[in-house]
């Protein structure tokens, strides 16, 4: 669906070996070359509407598309309600169809109005710690490591990379891509190596303890920053209010054209979860700041304790973030490309993972669902994710099985007239995000088999995975990280 710039940057430069810290890693390794850093300038801004004006205006039209919705299903409530009983036939209802319809509502609501304050070019970079956490990722470090050397950010940048106890060879391919970039001047590489596997939380935060500077940007071992991402994230949160302390950066897929399960999953990211981060964002609280690519005040992750030991570590860092009163923000065009799960195994490790993080997020910070502030609404937003995917998966599912035998109780005409909002809802987010896309000099390729496959039927395999998820967590089974 989209391309993007590739580049090796491999003009060979000098390396320094450093002595090893005196707390657990054995190994630290510096290089600092280059060139000095040149000038910049930035864009525009229209109409600009109070935050509380989106609000109530997005709410009530989600309501009134609600509404309609509850108006327009009486007939299947009653088919329903005479066959299994009221309860299962507003319950089923609910999470097919009205909670879902107000959810996509809002979000299209919101993003119509989005106009805020713009990036601007700053007058002083500040200078920014990388934590690149990675565990085995010999395939992909040496392309992580050229896309920082290319960035055009113009303060110091000192990256540290967290090598967590890996058994292939990472480490050599970190050292022969220090060695081969030209990375520019104000620019350090250390490598600090784990001899035990600790864990993600753990390696992040001895990287927060030794960092340089009082920005911290996390990025993983397989993602492919875009020459402007760093420049562009930094400004988004200097442009944002001031109690600003995070913004996470958008995160899209990289390998992409892999199978029929990598396509679907690049319109997950592009469309989906962009346009949810970016409607978050607009009420002051996006509620994952992820590993993948977010930056942070050091300050306020050293408040909230660093990163927690658990397999959602991002999401439940966040809530904490903002259970503290401050605000997290989001870069639609600070971008990175990842590297996905291209076999259902890792999907569905990687998706039971992100589940799981969810009801951890909830038991560290539940009381956010009691918060006075406009994204207490997402909060409770998320919270209805558990008994949508557990409808979906025990209710609709069954239902498509009784459409295909004759029976149309649950899935039938009702369910077909939302097929072209939902094309329809799919089209605008996809315009915005082509339009920005287009600003950063990318182009948007062709990707109709991926799509038809994430309209149709992605959710026939992703919310059974997060139901297996939840159950998980909530049984206390044994975590594993499984896949990123």
């Amino acid at each position: 669906m989209y391309d993007f710039p590739l580049s090796s940057a491999l003009s060979r430069g000098a390396v320094t070996e450093r002595a090893a810290p005196s707390v657990e890693p054995p190994l630290t390794f510096d290089g600092v070359v280059g060139a000095p850093p040149r000038t910049r300038s930035r864009h525009r801004q229209g109409l600009y509407l109070p935050v509380s004006a989106k609000f109530a205006l997005a709410v009530a039209l989600a309501s009134l598309w609600a509404g309609l919705s509850i108006w327009l299903s009486q007939g299947w409530l009653a088919d329903l309600a005479h066959r299994w009983g009221w309860l299962f036939a507003v319950g089923a209802v609910t999470f097919i169809a009205y909670v879902p319809g107000f959810m996509n509502a809002f979000i299209v609501a919101t993003l119509l109005n989005d106009k805020r304050p713009p990036r601007r070019a700053l007058a002083r970079y500040p200078g920014v710690s990388i934590l690149i956490a990675c565990y085995n990722e010999e395939q992909n470090i040496g392309d992580t490591l050229a896309s920082l050397a290319i960035q055009d950010y113009l303060g110091e940048l000192d990256i540290l990379l967290l090598n967590d106890g890996s058994t292939d060879g990472t480490i050599a391919a970190v050292k022969a891509a220090v060695a081969s970039l030209n990375f520019p001047l104000g620019r350090s590489v250390r490598i600090v190596d784990f001899p035990k596997n600790a864990g993600k939380a753990s390696v992040l935060n001895y990287g927060l303890k030794v960092a340089r500077h009082p920005l911290i940007v996390t990025v993983d071992g397989d993602c492919w920053l875009v020459k402007d991402s760093l420049s562009h994230i930094v400004e988004r949160l200097m442009a944002d209010p001031a109690d600003t302390v995070a913004v996470a950066g958008s995160v899209l897929v990289k390998n992409s054209r892999r199978n029929w399960l990598t396509r679907a999953q690049e319109w997950d990211y592009f469309n989906g979860i962009a346009a949810v981060k970016r409607m978050q964002s607009m009420y002051h609280g996006t509620l994952v700041a992820q590993g993948a690519f977010s930056l942070y005040r050091r300050e306020a992750l050293e408040s909230v304790g660093g990163w927690p030991s658990c397999v959602g570590e991002d999401i439940v860092v966040t809530w904490a973030l903002l259970k503290a009163g401050h605000r997290v923000g989001y870069a639609e065009d600070a971008l990175v490309f990842t590297n996905v799960p291209h076999t259902v195994k890792q999907f569905a490790n990687q998706r039971k993972r992100w589940s799981r993080g969810l009801i951890e997020a909830f038991k560290a910070h539940g009381d956010l669902l009691r918060a006075r502030r406009l994204t207490t609404l997402f909060i409770w937003w998320n919270l209805c994710f558990l008994p949508i995917d557990l409808v979906y998966t025990f209710v609709f599912i069954p239902g498509l099985v009784l459409a295909v035998m004759g029976d149309y109780i649950i899935a039938g005409p009702m369910t077909l007239l939302v097929l072209p909002l939902a094309l329809l809802w799919n089209f605008f987010v996809c315009r915005l995000q082509r339009r920005m896309f287009h600003r950063q000099g990318l182009t948007v390729r062709r990707n109709i088999g991926g799509f038809i496959f994430y309209a149709f039927a992605y959710s026939l395999l992703m919310q059974p995975v997060c139901v297996w998820g939840y159950v998980d967590e909530l049984l206390g089974l044994r975590k594993t990280w499984g896949t990123k």
